[in-house]
């Protein structure tokens, strides 16, 4: 049979993975990456001659990359330099205090003990126990698989484990989960921002969420060269399956013939016949019709209501003060509840939002790729939660400004100050990661994850389009880097079945 051709539109984590996959199989498969290299959300911003990495900054479940290079019979540590962090973040409060979590639960108990009682240490501890039988329940059944039905996630964990399933506490949201482990109210904001990983509010996701607190437990990992190596990395290991990688191609159309992707349309109007289309972009692109009327109907656009979180970021050249940074640090307000209601309800940034500070030439890969302190200060990327409404609401210089005003100032009431000089950010807000990302409004997660039911409603691999099959952070199993990467993998999967039994029906 004919060498099946796959174009894999977008060339982010998923689609790299994806292309990697396909390629091994023996598939012709070329990816379409519309910005000048791929890694999609995994980009690089210049500032004052130094690049910052510009979106995820955290690596963590290394077993999928590890078994994706290894399947195609490379090894992760030969293309990778990877460290262990053993402070996993450091954490401080407007209303005073200091924690760092550390790799160690032994030492992040102790640290807790000494932070806010033996009582909080112990429900820690508690809570560890409970995060690892949620992460043993979930990650074959749901995390490393297709994309199940509630019925069918059930029957993978197994009748006869229902308590299992029961103890994943679908019905119960993280943060009223978080109250029954920790009753220091700072504590309750530490872990319930891990639902911020999928881009949610703790007051509305749910409780299986807590699981990030066992991944993380499982070891985050600083990558030399910052989040691009890794995704450079993915795309030196598609090339060297035989996959072709195009840059600076902008796919404006995904070709439909006889009810069936047949290939892609560029903006200059070129033309690249397929007979399988791999979409890694955000689903509600197609759903909007954004890539044509003919594929509108492969996946449901996500409403607004129901998008997940946007930001606003700065990534930054600064000489910090006043306050120890680690490689990862976050900067509590007081009234965590507030900060979520303002986005999700009200549709606005707290008067005084939580901070995420990425020092990316501090931790356990401290060398500098370029400058010092002395020459542009070090580099910095600074997170404030936001509303996705980039493609409603144009962000003017005047908010911008109040954001930052609002944002610096709970920093400095914290312990830390960055000295600023001119040209030394460029920030990025949801207006423009709207524009970057096609369809998303500026969500970076794409569906917010609210109520038993959401993690159901993200789609799978297959499409309701023959022949198009969707990979990255917007479908199942979810957002971040390894999810949007066992996504990637997940679609190839499916493609190599339903070729495989097409082959088999021609054969018959």
């Amino acid at each position: 049979m004919q060498q099946q051709r796959v174009i894999v539109v977008g060339g982010g984590v998923g689609g790299l993975a994806a292309a990697a996959d396909l390629a091994r199989h023996g598939a012709d498969v070329t990816v379409c990456e519309r910005a000048a290299e791929p890694g999609g959300k995994m980009r690089q911003l210049g500032v004052l001659g130094t690049g910052i990495d510009a979106g995820p900054t955290v690596f963590t479940m290394r077993w999928i990359f590890e078994q994706l290079f290894a399947d195609a019979g490379d090894v992760l540590e030969r293309r990778l330099e990877l460290a262990p962090a053993s402070v996993l973040a450091r954490h401080a409060w407007r209303a005073g205090g200091r924690l760092d979590l550390h790799a160690d639960i032994d030492r992040s108990a102790e640290a807790i003990a000494a932070f806010a009682g033996a009582t909080e240490a112990e429900g820690y501890r508690a809570f560890c126990r409970r995060s690892a039988d949620v992460y043993r329940t979930l990650e074959g059944s749901f995390i490393a698989a297709q994309r199940p039905s509630p019925l069918e996630l059930v029957r993978r964990v197994g009748f006869g484990r229902l308590d299992a399933m029961w103890r994943t506490a679908p019905l119960q949201n993280l943060w009223g989960a978080l109250g029954e482990h920790f009753r220091d109210p700072r504590l309750r904001q530490l872990f319930g921002r891990y639902a911020t990983y999928c881009g949610s509010s703790p007051l509305t996701a749910p409780a299986t969420l807590m699981l990030v607190a066992h991944v993380e437990q499982d070891g985050v990992w600083q990558v030399r060269g910052g989040m691009r190596a890794v995704a450079l990395a993915l795309a030196a290991l598609a090339e060297r399956q035989g996959a072709r990688i195009r840059v600076s191609t902008h796919v404006a159309r995904v070709l439909v013939e006889g009810g069936r992707a047949a290939g892609v349309e560029l903006a200059d109007g070129e033309r690249l016949d397929a007979d399988s289309v791999i979409f890694n972009g955000d689903v509600s692109a197609l759903g909007t019709a954004l890539l044509g009327d003919e594929v509108r109907r492969a996946a449901p656009a996500v409403a607004p209501p129901a998008r997940s979180l946007s930001a606003v970021t700065w990534c930054m050249r600064s000489r910090p003060s006043g306050f120890d940074l680690e490689h990862h640090n976050v900067f509590f307000a007081n009234d965590y509840p507030d900060e979520f209601r303002a986005i999700f309800e009200r549709r606005e940034i707290t008067a005084a939002p939580t901070v995420y500070v990425c020092a990316q030439d501090r931790g356990a890969l401290a060398a500098k790729t370029g400058g010092s302190p002395a020459d542009g200060g070090e580099r910095l990327l600074l997170l404030v939660n936001a509303p996705a409404d980039g493609d409603r609401h144009h962000w003017s210089q005047a908010e911008i400004e109040a954001v930052e005003s609002r944002s610096f100032r709970l920093l400095g009431d914290c312990g830390l100050t960055l000295e600023r000089t001119p040209g030394d950010a460029v920030i990025t807000t949801p207006t423009q990661f709207s524009e970057l990302f096609p369809g998303s409004g500026g969500a970076l997660y794409g569906r917010a994850s609210a109520g038993a039911m959401s993690t159901f409603q993200r789609p799978g691999a297959r499409s309701d389009v023959a022949g198009l099959y969707l990979a990255g952070g917007s479908v199942h199993p979810g957002p971040g880097v390894p999810m949007a990467a066992m996504s990637g993998r997940l679609a190839a999967a499916q493609w190599l079945e339903d070729v495989s039994r097409a082959r088999r029906r021609a054969a018959n």
